[in-house]
């Protein structure tokens, strides 16, 4: 092991990693070398553990940044507030295991040192597996993510016998204003420097509390909260989940605005409207019909009003979110991804007339759209 793979590893004690690999899980492995990964937003770390002598040729270490901080999510939830005994990562994998969806398999929880040793399923991205491919390719891939979508809505959605966190907490309209308040604070305010003026703030609340009053009356389903291209990684034919931590009951909407109108990859309006029709036919098949209606799955036109309203509000929480990264957590890897999210916004309020007020009272603190 070099001493630069030393270096990033010095947090925790080598030769208790080395013990555990030998000692701890299904199988025995030697340590050959520890790779630090690229970061997400969140205040966990990861290394990619090279291994010999052993039935895989590497696993992923998860550390967590406090071994009992896993108490608190890292996101705004509203629900239950019942006490947090199990790590929300592993409460929320084991359910969608039970359920078939590919989450990557726990060899071992050091629980003391706050390190979980997983499945590795490769580098490879969705977003980086659809750069430069053909439009077939790129469609292939992207309703493959609907299926795995559509399987978690359907199958996970079911309450099992050991309770899962997810169904203890849900999108309602305080947590909605939440999320649109935090792109008030950091995608206006903290963006621009400026407070917003009253005779702009009073209606744009007004706005926000409408959208957020009729998201919260949908019907619920199981909902990852961040499925989008940069946490689905294509291993082979597989498509891995990840970053399921944060997942609880919200509408169907949600998950596919997050894949669709992602602030990674810009999809022609062609290829999302088949995916939606997509998502929905699949949906039939595996619903009722009186779960259909209730969730306007057999309604295209107002489905497709409620995703784009879901839309705009996902959209807006991340471009807030993504300022929030840079100046509280100092990485500012994820404002390159303002504008085209912003963007995605603006598409929305202009198609709707009754969005036009917000579009108005908003456009003034939002440069992307003057």
């Amino acid at each position: 092991m070099t001493s630069e793979n030393t270096a990033a590893i010095s947090s925790f004690d080598l030769s208790r990693l080395s013990f555990t690999l030998r000692n701890s899980l299904p199988f025995s492995a030697n340590l050959d070398q520890c790779v630090p990964l690229t970061g997400d937003a969140s205040n966990r770390r990861y290394f990619r553990l090279h291994l010999s002598e052993a039935p895989v040729s590497s696993l992923i270490l998860m550390q967590l940044a406090d071994p009992e901080g896993f108490k608190a999510s890292e996101e705004a939830v509203s629900g239950s507030g019942e006490d947090v005994s199990e790590l929300p990562f592993l409460n929320v994998l084991h359910h969608l295991q039970a359920v078939d969806v590919a989450v990557p398999r726990l060899h071992f929880f050091d629980e003391a040192a706050g390190l979980l040793f997983l499945e590795d399923f490769g580098d490879v991205t969705l977003a980086q597996a659809c750069q430069g491919v053909s439009n077939e390719t790129l469609e292939s891939h992207y309703r493959q993510a609907v299926g795995v979508l559509v399987q978690i809505h359907v199958q996970a959605s079911v309450p099992s016998n050991t309770p899962c966190l997810a169904f203890s907490r849900s999108f309602d309209a305080p947590l909605y204003l939440w999320e649109f308040e935090h792109f008030l604070e950091y995608g206006v305010v903290a963006r621009q420097g400026n407070a917003m003026r009253s005779e702009d703030s009073l209606p744009v609340q007004e706005e926000f509390n409408k959208i957020a009053t009729w998201l919260a009356e949908q019907s619920m389903v199981f909902t990852h909260r961040d499925y989008h291209s940069r946490n689905l990684m294509v291993d082979g034919e597989r498509l891995g989940v990840i970053d399921f931590q944060d997942a609880l009951m919200g509408p169907a909407t949600y998950d596919l605005a997050s894949l669709l109108r992602d602030s990674y990859i810009a999809l022609e309006e062609s290829l999302i409207d088949e995916l939606i029709e997509y998502y929905l036919e699949k949906m039939r098949q595996a619903l009722p019909s009186a779960q259909c209606t209730a969730m306007h799955v057999d309604d295209v036109d107002t489905f497709r009003r409620l995703f784009d309203f879901t839309s705009i509000q996902r959209n807006l929480k991340a471009a807030g979110r993504f300022v929030y990264i840079d100046q509280v957590k100092g990485n500012p890897n994820f404002l390159a991804s303002i504008p085209r999210t912003l963007q995605n916004v603006h598409a929305n309020l202009i198609k709707y007339p009754q969005l036009h007020r917000l579009l108005k009272h908003l456009s003034p603190y939002v440069p992307e759209w003057q």
